[in-house]
């Protein structure tokens, strides 16, 4: 009886086979597939976790890596993402965006009013909220009237004005609260030292924005409802909450629990719609630039070229391992703070990794318009890299008239 079942299976084999192989193969190729496409999708993500893979095997894990992750960073990210994601639910932007598109009525000026609401938006709320509320704004407004083709410059411009608008205050980017606090410095001793780079920034940014062409604008989608008053109102005071997170009016904790339970109640969706992979992508960050700055060669690298130039090993270094990270590492080799705290606010520009900002607003851009992400970081390199040019220069003709 079983070598007559056996001859049976080796019937259906033989008669059958290349099917059998092809839905034995099919779920391994669907998984593949998948895969592919989030690894694409979230392409960020996948190059911060293999860089902080790579610099583990430099810095094995031990209980050193727990002061890597800022809570407080992370709780306002959350909180703001999650805010942000309400607001999107009850089609705030949209709404906003149709407000924006009529009131200013030809490109230019929606250009402007985008990239100046970042820039001084950055002031008060730091450069990454900024660009975690205004980026959406900016999507829904080019995508309300039709000229979704200014994507690439306009996000790139938004990233620009959020790390730069932000330089003028102590609060507006996370490195200047900390070296505002390790050196002392005085209120207006900061405002000083920051006017000008400021100053120039300004300049640069309006300049650009006059390039866009003063081309009429009307909407072209139906105009979004107006959300309910009262409950904007909430989401807002939500919002200003997460905020202080960062300022640590209160323990993180306390913030994190407030806004979690408020929109448990009111909105919540919005939790299905926050991007986890961006939360993912910081806590990879925090690894990749802590075990950085605990590799004894890089220590005695920058520690001899610091000496040199604060000004250009600050912007250089922070290429490579960002702004904040380099904040700390480099303040611990000089007492020059006025050109540390000037290179690692313009040093935000530059590469994609230069600014925690700037990984948001690649981010961003690449869930928006996945197909033109080339051309989106085209865009930024070349404005980011000459505007970088400009105010490295800006920043020695100063000590040439101060000298």
């Amino acid at each position: 009886m079983l070598a007559f079942f056996r001859g049976k299976v080796y019937k259906y084999w033989l008669m059958n086979r290349d099917t059998v192989k092809k839905s034995a193969v099919r779920p391994f190729i669907h998984f593949v597939h998948i895969l592919s496409e989030q690894i694409k999708s979230h392409a960020v993500l996948a190059i911060a976790l293999a860089a902080a893979a790579v610099t583990c095997f430099f810095v094995p894990p031990d209980a050193a890596y727990a002061d890597y992750f800022d809570l407080n960073t992370l709780s306002c990210l959350f909180c703001t993402l999650a805010v942000v994601s309400a607001l999107k639910e009850r089609k705030f932007f949209e709404w906003l965006a149709g407000k924006i598109v009529t009131a200013f009525g030809n490109m230019r000026f929606v250009a402007f009013a985008l990239v100046f609401v970042t820039y001084f938006g950055s002031m008060i709320m730091a450069n990454d909220m900024a660009l975690i509320t205004f980026l959406p704004l900016g999507y829904f407004v080019l995508s309300s009237c039709g000229q979704k083709k200014y994507m690439a410059f306009i996000f790139v411009m938004q990233n620009i004005a959020a790390n730069l608008g932000g330089m003028l205050t102590p609060f507006g980017n996370p490195q200047n609260l900390y070296l505002y606090s390790y050196y002392s410095i005085g209120a207006a001793e900061f405002f000083s030292i920051m006017a000008l780079p400021f100053a120039v920034s300004f300049v640069l940014i309006a300049g650009t924005c006059l390039l866009v062409k003063p081309v009429p604008v009307t909407l072209e989608t139906p105009p979004a409802a107006a959300p309910a008053v009262w409950r904007m109102i909430v989401y807002f005071l939500l919002f200003a909450l997460s905020v202080m997170i960062v300022f640590r009016v209160f323990p993180f904790y306390i913030g994190l629990i407030a806004v979690t339970l408020a929109l448990i109640i009111l909105e919540p969706k919005a939790f299905m719609h926050v991007d986890y992979a961006l939360l993912a992508t910081f806590c990879a960050f925090f690894v990749f630039s802590g075990n950085m700055a605990r590799i004894p060669a890089v220590q005695a690298t920058l520690g001899a070229l610091v000496a040199m130039s604060p000004l250009l090993v600050g912007v250089g270094s922070c290429q490579a391992i960002s702004n904040v990270p380099s904040s700390v590492l480099l303040s611990k080799f000089t007492t020059d703070y006025r050109h540390l705290l000037v290179a690692v606010n313009i040093g935000g520009l530059g590469t994609p990794v230069a600014s925690l900002a700037s990984l948001i607003t690649l981010g961003e851009y690449r869930r928006r318009d996945p197909k033109h992400t080339a051309k989106y970081i085209g865009v930024f390199l070349l404005i980011n890299f000459l505007y970088l040019g400009i105010l490295i220069g800006s920043a020695y003709l100063s000590d040439l008239f101060l000298a």
